[in-house]
């Protein structure tokens, strides 16, 4: 058994069989061993075969071109091997019978195949054995280049292990195959942990300890509270977790008690409790958890793990999807929050020395006005299959937000022109994050509709901490006195101008803050889904 020891930043306790994340250059030919798929994987593995088959024969025609016939017979002999029945039997039989995936399947296969040739007594046949395992590696390469990754091979649940997740691979991940996480890095706000807490997943951060993939397939324990995991557990820490999980789905079974319930403190002030999701498939965990509405819609997500900008009815169709999904229930988009961390190819952001210091966010949509109007038009047609706001991230200035709404007003105008229906009330608003912004929000409150306090952001740029950085981690703390006192006068601002303000980020769901937040006055939480009931129950003691 080995014990790692980190930072357990999303609560809960797991166990399952391991899956680790290859290293970039180590992505080819990695895979999971066994599949619950059988039928995908021979679908992959014949695609694979139709593809080595078409390069042995590029190679062939070259080799001929270039070189002369004999020496291009190779290739023709590797390209009978490729469908030898015998080898492609085993194949099959290894992903039928054993569950294997394809890409395990053809190294046993081919091993298995080449092995026995090279026990028969005649010296050409034990020569074929080198010609087996070269086909069988190609056909392996051939596999994992087609997948292009090794997200897709994730086909059941498991503990997944990395040095930390980017964003474009955090919007691939099939949530459904996610039972917890271990990375060696990262820190409460890393991706990993933010994409743990929405999905309400157990997950240990910055073990410092880089689990090789020779553990793939052994079973890992979590302990998501305690901040540790154990690999290959010894029995009695494995009952204890399993423990732990019996008694957390009881847990849960008083929290739904909760379902219904109306978010009010004892003296009867309501707070309203919304949900922070980036995807569309998210939208059934906020449904689940009963929130009053989804407080953060982070679009940025439709923007990564592509190669191209998505279109107006690409978006259009998320949003909608999104809004009708929450039946009637507030959805706030926030627009494209890209740059810093958070980083698309065909962007071509150049590299900054001071990322969250340069172009992010509203900065890059008023200066690549193209976009952000495809995105504004977007949300503005999704607005008539539902309660849908729009928010702009990132502003510190007046002008920003006049510039924003600016173009919003020209997406407003062209779609009258062409007859497209929208909310012609869409509610407007924009996040304080910057100490600049909750300054002059006073100013700002009489632009917008409503103030969205993003903490995370709000914390760094305050206490000049990098939300990224784990050895700082202990000083990014929204309970500082510079902090809570720019959240209070935001909440005062809002109000005097009569809008709604809300608090979004990690802060919103700290039981030890929300108290505070709610003396200040604040009308809204917004947080991970499945935080939700347990911020309910909260509130629901207090006076």
């Amino acid at each position: 058994m080995f014990v790692l020891s980190g930072k357990g930043v999303s609560a809960g306790v797991a166990a399952g069989p391991v899956l680790v994340k290859p290293a970039a250059r180590q992505q080819m030919g990695v895979t999971l061993v066994r599949s619950l798929n059988p039928e995908a994987e021979l679908v992959r593995y014949h695609k694979a075969q139709q593809k080595v088959l078409a390069q042995l024969e590029a190679l062939q025609e070259k080799t001929k071109r270039e070189i002369g016939e004999d020496e291009a017979a190779i290739f023709e002999m590797h390209a009978i091997m490729v469908q030898d029945p015998d080898l492609n039997e085993m194949i099959e039989g290894f992903i039928k019978e054993h569950q294997l995936t394809a890409e395990a399947a053809v190294q046993t296969a081919g091993e298995q195949f080449a092995g026995m040739l090279e026990s028969m007594d005649d010296d050409y046949m034990k020569a074929r054995g080198t010609d087996v395992r070269d086909i069988a590696g190609q056909l392996v390469e051939a596999l994992s280049a087609r997948d292009g990754d090794w997200i897709s091979k994730i086909t059941q649940p498991v503990i997944l292990c990395a040095d930390d997740l980017t964003p474009s691979e955090t919007v691939q991940l099939d949530k459904r195959m996610l039972l917890g996480f271990i990375t060696s890095g990262g820190s409460a706000n890393s991706h990993t942990a933010i994409l743990a807490r929405t999905m309400g997943i157990p997950a240990v951060v910055n073990t410092g300890e880089t689990i090789p993939e020779e553990f793939n397939g052994h079973i890992a324990a979590i302990d998501g509270v305690a901040g540790r995991a154990y690999l290959d557990p010894e029995p009695q820490i494995l009952m204890a977790i399993q423990n732990k999980i019996a008694a957390a789905k009881a847990q849960q079974s008083e929290m739904a008690a909760l379902i219904g319930a109306p978010t009010v403190t004892k003296s009867g002030r309501k707070i309203d409790l919304f949900a922070n999701v980036g995807q569309v498939s998210d939208m059934p965990l906020v449904i689940q958890n009963d929130a009053e509405g989804v407080g953060l819609f982070r679009s940025e997500f439709l923007y990564l793990g592509r190669d191209d900008y998505p279109t107006e009815d690409d978006l259009f169709e998320a949003y909608r999807t999104a809004a009708q999904a929450l039946k009637g229930k507030k959805l706030v988009i926030r627009t494209l929050d890209i740059g810093a961390d958070k980083k698309a190819s065909y962007f071509d952001l150049p590299e900054e020395e001071n990322p969250a210091l340069g172009m992010r966010a509203i900065r890059i949509c008023l200066r690549r006005p193209e976009i952000f109007y495809t995105q504004l038009r977007a949300i503005l047609r999704a607005s008539a299959y539902g309660k849908v706001a729009v928010m702009f991230p990132m502003i510190t200035s007046i002008e920003e937000i006049q510039a924003a709404k600016k173009i919003l007003k020209v997406a407003m105008e062209q779609l009258v022109k062409e007859g497209v229906p929208f909310d012609e009330k869409l509610e407007t608003g924009i996040m304080i994050e910057t100490p600049a912004a909750a300054v002059i929000s006073d100013e700002l409150a009489e632009e917008v509709d409503f103030f969205s306090i993003g903490t995370n952001d709000l914390v760094q740029y305050t206490l000049a901490v990098d939300r990224q950085n784990a050895a700082l981690e202990e000083m990014a703390s929204a309970g500082h006195p510079a902090v809570l006192r720019l959240i209070h006068k935001t909440i005062r601002a809002g109000h005097d101008a009569g809008i709604w303000v809300g608090i979004c980020g990690e802060a919103a769901a700290d039981p030890k803050l929300i108290p505070t937040f709610i003396d200040m006055g604040v009308d809204e939480l917004s947080m991970s889904p499945a935080k939700i009931l347990k911020t309910r129950k909260l509130i629901l003691s207090l006076p």
